[in-house]
């Protein structure tokens, strides 16, 4: 099964059901609608959650919108390159390709 990881300030707006979208650069597990994962915690790598992937949607990061960034939690595109560069590395270009997920948690 696949995983993503999430820092554990967001496991719980996740676990409540108001964050229902992530994003993800360079994906190198070919993340598809139908797709079922695992969340994990990326401090302890704990399972914390299963979810499925409902919508998947890739821009490239000079085409998302402001209510996209927004939407997200950035300012302005300055600050996504700024955020995404601290995870990613200086790879983050206005050519990246962004896989916007959304996802609904599943009942075990």
């Amino acid at each position: 099964m696949k995983t993503l990881k999430f820092h554990p300030k967001l496991m719980e707006s996740i676990l409540d059901g108001s964050k229902t979208i992530t994003w993800r650069l360079f994906d190198d597990k070919d993340l598809r609608s139908g797709d079922h994962l695992e969340f994990i915690s990326s401090e302890t790598n704990e399972k914390f959650v299963q979810a499925e992937i409902v919508e998947v949607e890739e821009k490239q990061a000079n085409r998302l919108t402001d209510d996209d960034l927004h939407a997200y939690g950035y300012r302005d595109r300055d600050h996504f390159f700024e955020i995404n560069r601290k995870y990613y590395g200086d790879g983050v270009m206005e050519n990246t390709l962004v896989k916007i997920i959304e996802f609904k948690i599943r009942e075990t």
